[in-house]
């Protein structure tokens, strides 16, 4: 009776538990040691089947058995998922001449122009054998033209397999690249020339390309990047250093063409066919203009997500501004927390990999955080003026945003804006009433030739946003860095997250224990005593002062993520000066517990070693095939155990073991492949 009780008062929120189910499930796969058998894929749907027949007949047990049937369902999607995008991996470090058709362009980390190539050729490769896609960052001034998508081109260069995780249970950049069918990585240093006819481009990317040379074309460099990102979705021509700037003052999220913009654009568009409709009575009195203005406003939406390459945070934002549009037609109540389960249902059945990524669960974060609370205060402060009200809303939205994204933010990216919230409330209501309504009229002015109009409108609030963006980031304070926690703390903060803001009653508050018990877990939160790389050229040691590592330079991604992890703001070259311990000609040695590490950098290095030379584990970039009497992590070892972490107390974890075998890291093969 009681638990009958207890589901009815929660009738019509339950819904909003589907995604949340099914993303249970789908962590569950990636977290899993090695992919399902058949065997217990077939028991998984026969436990699936006979929790739906048992929450048809008994209805008091009914969501508890259909939760189980949706967590199982979405291990099922996640392993259908990671078998169906399997194709041709490298798994050789290859250096020859590359082929392939520009399919995207975008920029490294170090400001490199990168081409992910398509209709891949490598020498002595066979096509069934040659992978699907291929990213090749080009270094220095290079190009004899400048690349297009769907250029034919053809370079010399470095391939190699994708890479593991920099240090167990970090991102894993392999997964990551299964999904997104990516069979190597690469640069070049020579010329890249064009080897012949530009393959068919699709209008989208043909237009995406247009509206991004056009802009870059018309306005100043120092908003032209920006405005370009926001109309197209392509980061690739925006400055590294506004990049940065953006993301220290917690702005970066104006770039991501996501629910912001969406709302705005649609917004936009449906208020000005709306109030256009006003002039002209009898028709607004003859036809149903909210609603045929509510179709439009669908469809300016459904074209500004192809145009910007349907990203997780765009998928989300059309398909929450559709379900509101549509509920407008129906003459429904428009924005509810059923809604944001729809969109996230909708993402997690067609990409549940998405499920471990930034974007889904910033985005997911801020729309259920933003919906409950306004749902919380709906009809309170009615008796203020509309000015008041406005200006609440804006900040009440900056603020709930703002926490409900932070602890995902600072997990994922090891950094917290403290002055985030002030230089939201300064930027963000210039983004909806000049930067949007500008991009708008340019797109609508556009082919008569006057878009420039449009981006002019867009310049002025665009600098005032980046003018923003300097002054707030120039503060003292302005950013902090904070270590990387268990993946399990994320999962209780979204728990306790998703209580507070769907559930009923007086349990709801149940969530505030259990965010608390995360953020303490978080708090005591242990980094490694000792990592290293898996290209066996550099560890690192933590020490009073922060990690230090063994090179000034070189492997600079495996060590910047190190220290980042720690919550360390310093660089590379700082690290290195930090001592920790002691060299004689590349060969390094440090103390862990009761154990002595010997680092051997170079062959030379190596051949210096009289068997162990006392030490109990020693770490080389070199084949050793010497026996010796303590652990050896040589070359080959490390490329099939990954990045290696040693506890405080001595216990010795790889990337391996914490992965498993698993699709994306060799360890195993896809059904249709055994």
């Amino acid at each position: 009776m009681l638990l009958s009780q207890h589901w009815a008062a929660q009738r019509g929120h339950l819904s909003v538990w589907v995604p949340v189910c099914i993303g249970a499930g789908v962590v569950w796969y990636f977290a899993l040691g090695a992919e399902p058998s058949v065997r217990a894929l077939g028991g998984g749907v026969a436990v699936f089947v006979f929790c739906g027949v048992i929450g048809l007949r008994y209805r008091t047990i009914r969501p508890l058995f259909w939760a189980i049937a949706l967590v199982l369902l979405g291990v099922g999607l996640a392993t259908i998922r990671a078998n169906a995008v399997a194709a041709p991996q490298l798994n050789f470090r290859y250096y020859g001449p590359i082929e392939g058709s520009i399919l995207h362009l975008d920029r490294s980390q170090s400001g490199a122009t990168r081409m992910t190539l398509s209709d891949v050729r490598l020498k002595w490769m066979e096509p069934d054998r040659t992978p699907r896609l291929v990213r090749v960052s080009a270094h220095g001034d290079i190009y004899p033209t400048v690349p297009q998508i769907g250029m034919r081109v053809m370079m010399t260069g470095h391939l190699s397999p994708p890479s593991g995780p920099v240090e167990p249970g970090g991102y894993d950049f392999q997964r990551a690249a299964w999904f997104a069918g990516l069979g190597a990585v690469g640069y070049t240093r020579t010329p890249v020339l064009q080897a012949g006819a530009p393959a068919h481009v699709p209008i989208m990317p043909r237009l995406r390309q247009s509206i991004q040379r056009s802009v870059l074309e018309i306005m100043p460099a120092q908003t032209a990047g920006f405005a370009a990102t926001i109309l197209t979705g392509d980061r690739s021509v925006i400055n590294a250093e506004v990049m940065a700037l953006l993301r220290a003052t917690n702005l970066a999220h104006l770039l991501a063409i996501s629910g912001l913009h969406m709302g705005l654009l649609t917004g936009f568009v449906f208020t000005c066919l709306r109030v256009g409709a006003a002039f002209f009575p009898s028709m607004a009195m003859r036809y149903p203009v909210k609603k045929i203005a509510a179709v439009c406003a669908i469809g300016a939406g459904a074209a500004y997500l192809a145009m910007s390459g349907a990203a997780v945070a765009t998928e989300r934002a059309f398909i929450m501004v559709a379900v509101m549009f549509v509920a407008v037609i129906l003459d429904r109540r428009a924005v509810t927390l059923r809604s944001v389960a729809l969109a996230a249902t909708c993402i997690l059945v067609f990409e549940p990999e998405e499920v471990v990524g930034p974007g889904f669960q910033m985005s997911f974060a801020a729309t259920t955080a933003l919906v409950a609370a306004f749902s919380a205060i709906r009809g309170i402060g009615m008796e203020y003026p509309k000015w008041a009200r406005a200006a609440f809303g804006v900040f009440f939205s900056s603020l709930i945003a703002g926490l409900a994204t932070a602890p995902f933010g600072a997990a994922h990216f090891n950094q917290i804006s403290h002055y985030g919230l002030i230089a939201n409330l300064l930027a963000v209501p210039v983004m909806g009433m000049i930067v949007m309504p500008g991009a708008v009229i340019a797109a609508c002015l556009a082919p008569i030739g006057l878009a420039s109009f449009g981006l002019f409108i867009m310049d002025i609030g665009l600098r005032w946003i980046l003018f923003v963006a300097q002054m707030v980031g120039s503060w003292d304070g302005a950013v902090g860095h904070v270590v990387s926690p268990e993946p399990y703390v994320l999962g209780l903060i979204t728990i306790g997250g998703l209580i507070l803001a769907a559930r009923r009653g007086v349990g709801r508050f149940m969530g505030t224990p259990i965010l608390v018990l995360a953020f303490y877990l978080w708090s005591q939160t242990d980094r490694p005593a000792i990592l290293i790389a898996d290209s066996g050229a550099v560890f690192g040691v933590m020490t009073v002062d922060g990690r230090s590592v063994t090179k000034e330079r070189g492997d600079g991604f495996a060590v910047q993520s190190w220290l980042e992890n720690d919550g360390d703001a310093a660089a590379q070259s700082e690290a290195f000066l930090r001592g920790g311990w002691s060299v004689d000609e590349r060969i390094f040695t440090t103390q862990i517990a009761d154990e002595k590490l010997l680092l051997a950098s170079g062959k030379t290095a190596l051949g210096r070693i009289q068997g162990c030379d006392g030490a109990d584990i020693l770490i080389t970039n070199q084949s050793d095939d010497i026996e010796r009497p303590c652990i050896v992590y040589d070359i080959g070892v490390l490329r099939n155990v990954g990045a290696v972490a040693i506890t405080p107390d001595g216990a010795i974890i790889t990337a391996r073991d914490v992965t498993g075998a698993r699709l994306w890291n060799g360890g195993a093969m896809p059904y249709f492949h055994q």
